[in-house]
């Protein structure tokens, strides 16, 4: 019987049911090296004997190459150190029992490498500085099992595999782009063996959610998404005792998931950085002797990873893992992007690949700044030195150069990555980005509410300038959820997404606790529910903003059919955080007369100049440098300090360009 047929030659020439049901035995090969030893070869486990059914479709056999410097004819593969076949790495560190100046005197080969007989390994020098010990991957926890689960993977989306790949690479890597394309593609193209499990995984799924945006996939039956993660968590946990630098994309791919958030995400983040570190990704590879595409590719990696673990550690509330003490990778440049506009796919729903590399790196930079809001303000011995009466002085003379940071960040972001910046049936992320440029706004004015003592009446002024600024920035992130459009919606959304339309929610609620008086209160109560229903309306183009609407009702309280907070957690609840026990932030603050101008109002508008119906408290936002003359008297004889003043003047930035404006 042929391999893949489902009668034999013999019953299939006399038009009769075959009685053949057992699957031809599989051939043993041996490998692509022929120098390799007898027990690193792979040896296809036996096949079950029961019939394949009708609807399984045949795939590749192909055994891999088991190393990649044994290949015929040009590949981008054939001198990689962190995506070999056969082996994995492991840096070798400073205070290891591996002394830099012994591993100096071993007589290195033409390949840099150097066999350690007892060890079972080699050395593998990458810079005069930095040596790696190689392993072989057989030895490891569920090798053996490589075949059989890749395989498995594979026939869950048979005979789609290669649709899928180009539609995650339409779609999902111009925005993040981890992967190298051209690697990829050579790979796939001679085997999907040839792959780490958890990585091949990860790729189908994610690429499974825009199934509809392929015009041959879409009327096709969708293959078992469920199947497909079953196999990724289990295969995920396997290639971790064998670092490479496909473990640590297929981790970084499969936490962008939005239906697995929680869970077991942080620890997997976890593991992440410390396969990274095996690997090397926090150093400098610029002077390795490796190809020059995987310098670029460590790079992008190495700073995806760096990302993972800051806005995971936002997102879960929990301390960072990378520090700067201990991060040499220097910043992306364009020469670390292998694509550029001619590679850009032209079919409709694609996304962007030049708007895509800009995105990333402003990402990048974005992220660097928020991790300076976490170092700053949320580790434990920030938190402790921030503490105590008078503690909203130290809070704002430490958040005046974040702010001014946050305001050149934004005021800087290329044309192209404007939220209005759409071309006709593209796709764009830009999305994912501004909504992070909030969540860090809003992760720096969370602080700096919860450090607001009770005031005196000196200190009042204060209060309502700091709430002022707060309102702001709440007002401009519902805005911006508002507007966004389907080609923004059905893009790809990075994984902090989910818990940052969340945020939003999370700080209009904490306003509307802490509110002074009721019509101030009354007031983010109409604008929560205005944001809920926007959550609900967009989450039908993406689901995951169900997640927001969720930990909306679970902090307010429930909002009832026609979008109205419900009594039963409105006053009360918020009686009780303004009370002495349990807000003591806002005790005895009865707020200045709250000015709500509507669609007037010039902090939810792009109006140049206040109305006069705004408080002239407002006034101060409207100057770049500071308070015109009379109201900085004012202030001053309110008791408000320079340094207050300095970071209030750093927030002007309230009506700074909103998207697309300048």
């Amino acid at each position: 019987m042929n391999e893949g047929a489902e009668i034999c030659v013999l019953c299939n020439f006399h038009s009769q049911e075959c009685t053949f049901v057992q699957s031809p035995q599989p051939r043993k090969r041996r490998l692509a090296s022929s120098n390799v030893s007898s027990e690193d070869q792979v040896v296809i486990k036996k096949r079950s004997t029961e019939p394949e059914s009708p609807q399984e479709t045949a795939i590749r056999g192909n055994i891999p190459v088991d190393d990649y410097a044994n290949l015929r004819g040009p590949s981008l593969l054939k001198t990689t150190l962190g995506l070999q076949g056969h082996r994995h790495s492991q840096l070798i560190g400073p205070t290891s029992e591996y002394e830099p100046c012994l591993i100096d005197l071993c007589p290195f080969d033409q390949k840099d490498e150097y066999m350690l007989s007892s060890a079972g390994g080699s050395f593998r020098r990458a810079s005069d500085e930095i040596t790696f010990l190689m392993f072989p991957d057989h030895p490891t926890q569920n090798h053996s099992e490589i075949f059989d689960d890749l395989d498995a993977i594979e026939r869950i989306v048979a005979p789609h595999g290669q649709s899928l790949i180009n539609l995650y690479f339409r779609i999902v890597h111009p925005s993040f782009p981890i992967l190298h394309k051209k690697v990829f593609l050579e790979k796939y193209s001679r085997t999907h063996r040839e792959f780490s499990p958890p990585l091949l995984a990860a790729v189908y799924i994610l690429a499974l959610h825009w199934w509809s945006y392929d015009r041959d996939l879409s009327p096709q039956k969708k293959p078992d998404v469920a199947a497909l993660e079953k196999l990724a968590s289990k295969t995920i946990a396997d290639v971790m005792h064998r670092p490479k630098l496909a473990a640590v994309q297929a981790g970084l791919l499969l936490l962008q998931r939005h239906s697995d958030l929680k869970g077991g995400s942080w620890a997997l983040t976890c593991q992440l950085v410390a396969v990274g570190q095996e690997l090397g990704l926090h150093l400098n590879c610029e002077g390795w002797k490796i190809p020059p595409w995987e310098r670029g590719l460590r790079k992008r990696l190495a700073w995806g990873l760096f990302m993972q673990d800051k806005w995971g550690a936002l997102t879960h509330g929990r301390p960072s893992h990378i520090t700067r003490s201990n991060w040499a990778v220097p910043a992306v440049t364009a020469e670390d992007f292998p694509e550029n506009a001619a590679d850009e796919d032209d079919e409709e729903g694609s996304s962007e690949v030049e708007k895509g590399r800009m995105l990333f790196e402003q990402m990048i930079n974005l992220s660097g700044i928020m991790a300076d809001v976490l170092e700053t303000f949320f580790t434990l011995e920030a938190q402790q030195s921030l503490a105590g009466r008078g503690g909203i002085n130290r809070v704002l003379e430490k958040a005046k150069p974040i702010q001014i940071r946050l305001k050149e960040w934004f005021s800087k972001l290329p044309e192209c990555l404007r939220m209005d910046a759409t071309k006709v049936r593209k796709l764009s992320s830009n999305g994912y980005l501004h909504l992070s440029y909030f969540a860090t706004e809003i992760t720096l004015h969370r602080q700096i509410l919860r450090s607001l003592s009770p005031p005196t009446n000196t200190e009042s002024y204060i209060h309502h300038i700091c709430r002022s600024a707060a309102k702001t920035r709440l007002i401009s992130a519902m805005d911006f959820v508002n507007r966004l459009k389907p080609e923004h919606l059905q893009s790809f959304w990075y994984f902090a997404s989910k818990v940052n339309f969340a945020l939003i929610g999370t700080f209009g609620s904490l306003l509307w606790a802490t509110s002074p008086n009721t019509q101030e209160a009354e007031f983010y109560k109409a604008r929560l529910s205005e944001y809920r229903w926007t959550l609900r309306v967009s989450s039908r183009g993406a689901e995951f903003m169900e997640y927001a609407v969720g930990v909306l009702d679970a902090s307010a309280g429930e909002v009832d059919d026609d979008g109205e907070m419900t009594d039963g957690s409105s006053t009360s609840s918020r009686r009780r955080l303004n009370s002495s026990s349990a807000s003591p932030s806002m005790k005895a603050y009865q707020g200045f007369p709250f000015v709500d101008s509507g669609p007037n109002d010039p902090l939810a508008t792009n109006a140049s100049t206040p109305t006069s119906t705004t408080s002239s408290a407002f006034d101060f936002f409207m100057i770049p440098n500071g308070m015109p003359g009379g109201r900085m008297q004012g202030a001053e004889a309110a008791g408000v300090t320079r340094g207050e003043l300095d970071f209030l003047a750093a927030t002007a930035g309230w009506r700074s360009r909103r998207d697309g404006d300048d």
